[in-house]
């Protein structure tokens, strides 16, 4: 009975040691308040997305869901109007699948609201597929979709500058590549069923993500819009939620155990939207509400400006 309690003992010792010293992140520490600020969020009504814009309209933002589901999204938006106490919280379609649908947001956008201050850059996807547009629906929605947004609200931005860019990726960036010819074909790998190329997909557009960052970064330089990139942490979400069944059973217990809740993961979002003194970092990648150094293919500057190029054209930007 003794040597089962020892093994007991040391089996939640050693859960506590890893969940507090590796999964559980460390927390936004700004105080900023944003009266008289608009905030646009992704992906927000759930998950991460959802947890960063309840704490930006605590501080007073006026906050737009940018979402896809309009049911889920207005749903969203009355839960953080109750909680926070901010009528200023609405919902605005935006499927980033779609080009059309990303200009048609943009449009809107620009005739209804006077300013941008923040842009967070969340909603993602991992799974099989295509975009409208043809694209693999990972490169698609996760890059695609959110460098032309970006690109279309780069004016106001600047505008209302002091403002910031913020986009979410992941560590999983580090097994992440960026074959052009692929990535254009609109017949690629990405479209495939396989767990596998699901996961590869998607690590190539978190890649892509990182490299947008750095290379907006370099366009923007000497301007009053700076621009982050991160990794929220292994986050609980609904990010799965295309895997088969029996992949998210086995995936439940753990995300219960060891992954972060959407508050922990909205974290270092949060650092990146509002901790003060971040601007001579503009282009860099944060983890845990601190910088870190990316991988080497995400700090390789030709391959952030061709990526750049490339999703010009594909996006008919150019």
């Amino acid at each position: 009975m003794s040597a089962l309690l020892c093994l007991v003992a040391g089996a939640l010792c050693f859960y506590v040691i890893v969940y507090y010293g590796v999964f559980r992140g460390a927390r936004c520490s700004s105080s900023v308040k944003l009266n008289g600020k608009t905030a646009i969020v992704t992906g927000s009504n759930t998950g991460i997305g959802k947890a960063v814009a309840l704490d930006l309209a605590k501080r007073g933002a006026r906050v737009i869901l940018a979402c896809r589901n309009k049911d889920k999204a207005e749903a969203a938006a009355f839960d953080i109007r109750r909680e926070s106490g901010n009528n200023q919280v609405v919902f605005m379609q935006l499927d980033l699948a779609s080009f059309k649908s990303v200009r048609s947001f943009a449009e809107t956008f620009l005739k209804t609201e006077p300013r941008l201050d923040i842009l967070i850059n969340n909603a993602g996807v991992m799974g099989p597929g295509h975009t409208e547009d043809g694209f693999g629906m990972a490169f698609g929605v996760n890059h695609l979709g959110h460098f032309l947004l970006t690109n279309l609200l780069l004016e106001q931005l600047q505008q209302c500058g002091p403002s910031r860019v913020v986009t979410v990726a992941a560590l999983l960036h580090c097994f992440g590549s960026a074959h052009f010819p692929l990535l254009a074909s609109k017949n690629d790998s990405v479209s495939a069923q396989s767990t596998w190329q699901n996961l590869q997909a998607y690590c190539n557009s978190k890649l892509c993500n990182v490299l947008f960052t750095r290379e907006l970064a370099n366009r923007l330089e000497g301007s009053s819009v700076t621009c982050y990139s991160l990794h929220p942490g292994v986050v609980s979400t609904e990010l799965g939620r295309s895997m088969s069944l029996w992949q998210q059973l086995l995936l439940k217990p753990l995300a219960k155990l060891f992954f972060l809740d959407p508050e922990g993961g909205s974290q270092t979002i949060l650092h990146c939207a509002l901790q003060e003194g971040l601007q001579p970092l503009s282009g860099r990648y944060f983890s845990n509400c601190a910088l870190q150094q990316v991988g080497a293919k995400g700090r390789d500057d030709a391959l952030a400006k061709k990526l750049w190029e490339v999703s010009e054209r594909l996006t008919r930007l150019s």
